[in-house]
């Protein structure tokens, strides 16, 4: 392209300058005509150009939002880069803007880190609308109440595994957890079995699960706020980004297409599994090919959600469920009594219990609340202008409700930061009048996730049964001296614990044979 002759640019520069100006004055009053007065929400002052990207917290952001909400109140206002953010601080805000106010702040915002990290295909992250609609009805119809105890027999078995490899490599909680759960879902959506730790799905899995954790904490990654920047080739100086990008966009995508190639391999071949996308596919026998192809992809997507739906809120609650117990040897010790007078001692607890363990119950509403798993929530946006309590909500606003800061509010949790299950009970029964975790952990309003049934089904059938056989205490070192673990969160939208040691063992030889299976035969 020529260069522009220094006659064109000085006879040019006026004009450019007067458009600026007329731009600008243009953009002031529109922007004056839609608040009509009305003022933002408090926050921190923003600067020119960058506005409030330097006051957004790095380390722990939802215990820095919940400090910076006590200097200016429970519904913060940022705005970096031209994007609008609040954050809600405390469950009144959270449910007026995101349950009773649903049909404006039931969008996502259109960040382009969906697609960097190869998540386009998921309905929790799509704006709302027909396409979500769509994909979420189809989900529902697998995994709400009335179905999910189809599923009971899976978990049951997963979690007899989990106990075995527990028995026998207890050093290696983390990898048996992460396969547990892996392995129950992929059983159950796919009809496919997880034969040993270190599959290579379950390798992929974990890799675009990391993806999602890292890059969608707000501030992560500049190009979030700057999306020109995906086109820098990965190999210049300082775009190092694109090679964890690209790594966890690949990771992905063989997330969606392996199991689902496996099913439908499986199913051609005339060995059709009794799996939720076996009944997919076989609902297609009446379409026209042309039609055949729209619903395996949106069957094929869904699919994948139905494991990074949960796997976010199961693992990390499971870890958290161990650091609590290796801190907490009273609430064990509680818990093992209700079991002892509840299943006794000739089998391993079971789905059919859950009503008469309010104990192991409160202990796993206590996991959710304490150290829960999505701190920030995933984020909601306005679709339209908004008033509330006199301020001005731009459209576009992206929403976090701070769902630990709301799951740490002294009023409904007294002390919050001690672990307490005795919180949600009242003369040996669960407490209604206490307001649920699961209400917050789990999201808000429409976008409220549709496979929590599923999700809490599993971890109580593993937490009750880890706790009717095995004994947690606090880590030790090597002269047998316990280790102090400091309870602490990594950063991340997806948080986990971030030390998690302990010391398992049985309980004893009758809780070995359990584990073994000397009891009665299970009800499948």
């Amino acid at each position: 392209m020529s260069m522009l002759s220094p006659t064109i640019l000085i006879l040019a520069t006026p004009a450019l300058l007067v458009v600026g100006v007329v731009w600008y004055i243009q953009a002031i009053s529109h922007w004056r005509a839609r608040t009509r007065g009305r003022p933002l929400p408090p926050g921190p002052k923003a600067l020119p150009l960058v506005g409030n990207l330097f006051d957004m917290p790095k380390a722990t952001p939802w215990i820095g939002y919940r400090n910076l909400s006590a200097k200016y109140g429970d519904i913060l206002f940022f705005r970096t880069l031209g994007q609008s953010m609040i954050i809600l601080g405390n469950p009144r805000l959270a449910f007026e803007f995101l349950e009773k106010r649903s049909s404006n702040y039931s969008a996502r915002p259109l960040s382009p880190m969906f697609d960097l990290i190869g998540w386009e295909w998921n309905f929790g992250f799509m704006t709302y609308g027909h396409i979500w609609r769509r994909y979420r009805r189809l989900f529902w119809q697998h995994f709400h109440p009335g179905v999910v105890s189809k599923y009971h027999g899976v978990q049951r078995d997963e979690s007899r595994q989990f106990l075995k490899k527990l028995l026998t490599y207890p050093e290696r909680l983390e990898e048996h957890i992460r396969h547990t759960f892996a392995a129950s879902v992929l059983k159950t959506v796919y009809g496919i079995d997880v034969a040993k730790e270190g599959d290579r799905i379950i390798e992929v899995i974990d890799t675009s699960m990391e993806g999602v954790s890292v890059a969608l904490t707000p501030g992560a990654f500049l190009v979030e706020y700057l999306p020109f920047l995906r086109h820098i080739p990965e190999w210049l100086p300082g775009a190092g980004f694109q090679k964890r990008l690209r790594r966890w966009r690949d990771a992905s995508h063989e997330m969606v297409e392996m199991p689902f190639a496996q099913a439908k391999a499986a199913m051609k071949d005339g060995h059709p599994t009794s799996s939720i996308v076996g009944t997919m596919l076989g609902g297609m026998a009446h379409l026209e090919d042309s039609a055949v192809a729209e619903e395996e992809y949106v069957s094929k997507n869904v699919a994948a959600i139905s494991y990074a739906g949960g796997a976010d809120t199961t693992i990390s609650t499971f870890q958290t469920f161990f650091l609590a117990m290796s801190l907490h040897p009273e609430a064990v010790a509680k818990a093992q009594a209700e079991l002892e007078a509840v299943v006794g001692p000739t089998r391993l607890p079971d789905h059919a219990d859950r009503s008469d363990l309010p104990y192991v119950n409160a202990i796993i509403k206590e996991c959710l609340r304490w150290q829960n798993a999505v701190p920030l929530c995933i984020p909601h946006a306005a679709v339209e202008d908004d008033e509330f309590d006199g301020y001005f909500i731009p459209a576009g606003t992206v929403v976090f409700p701070n769902a630990w800061a709301i799951l740490h509010d002294p009023e409904a949790y007294p002390e919050p930061e001690r672990f307490l299950p005795e919180r949600f009970l009242k003369d040996g029964q669960l407490n209604p009048d206490v307001r649920d975790p699961a209400t917050v952990a789990f999201g808000f309003g429409r976008r409220i996730c549709p496979g929590r049934h599923f999700a809490e089904a599993s971890l109580f059938i593993n937490i009750a049964r880890v706790l009717h056989v095995f004994i947690i205490g606090p880590p030790l070192d090597e002269r047998g001296e316990v280790i102090r673990v400091e309870p602490k969160m990594k950063d991340g939208i997806l948080s986990y614990p971030e030390d998690w040691r302990c010391t398992i063992k049985p309980r004893s030889a009758h809780a070995e044979t359990l584990i073994l299976g000397g009891e009665h035969p299970e009800t499948h």
